[in-house]
């Protein structure tokens, strides 16, 4: 079994661009959010039992998941976030758990930025979080998503915190706002995983 590094960090913490400069490496990568959305592509069961469960307004024009409007009904009602868990988490492990067991190479950066919510930590080998300052995350979303301060701040309370995630971390990249730092700081750490895979 490859070794298995998780990348983990809250919402605009900058995961894609640290997992981004892991393949740049030719270090191969598995992506929940990526696999988070294949499971609700148009034409799958789950997108079907979702428009079932919360009606066609969930979908967009063209027949794909409104992301925006399910987060909104998500993280206002704990019931709602409960049954899409319930539905969606079986789905996206076993397509994960499928990914992985397919990877041929020392080891995997497995992106899940959930895992110390959903207590996934022992899947892994070592754990990697991408930290930053709330505050950065806060407008980095805003920009990005194009919602306000407000619903940010919302889905940051849903998430683990700063400190929590800390307390789970083998290794930390600091992404507050020094992007030069980040290349040499992943080439470090690929060295280090690939003498770890190697012991392993």
């Amino acid at each position: 079994m490859t070794y298995i590094i998780a990348l983990t960090g809250g919402i605009g913490s900058g995961k894609t661009t640290i997992a981004n400069a892991f393949a740049a490496l030719g270090v191969p990568l598995v992506d929940a959010d990526i696999i988070a959305r294949e499971v609700v592509a148009p034409g799958t069961p789950a997108l079907q039992a979702i428009k079932e469960h919360f009606g066609h307004e969930i979908l967009t024009p063209d027949g794909s998941l409104n992301r925006t409007l399910l987060r909104q009904q998500i993280f206002t009602n704990r019931q709602e976030k409960q049954w899409i868990n319930q539905l969606l988490h079986p789905l996206i492990h076993k397509e994960t758990k499928r990914q992985l067991e397919q990877i041929n190479a020392p080891y995997v950066i497995w992106v899940i930025p959930l895992l110390v919510e959903n207590n996934l930590g022992h899947l892994a080998d070592r754990i990697l979080v991408v930290d930053v300052l709330p505050e950065i995350q806060i407008s980095r979303v805003a920009t990005r998503d194009g919602i306000s301060c407000q619903q940010v701040e919302n889905i940051l309370a849903a998430q683990a915190s700063r400190s929590e995630r800390l307390a789970y971390a083998n290794d930390v990249i600091s992404n507050h706002d020094n992007i030069q730092a980040i290349t040499p700081r992943v080439a470090e750490l690929h060295q280090q995983y690939l003498r770890l895979a190697e012991s392993a």
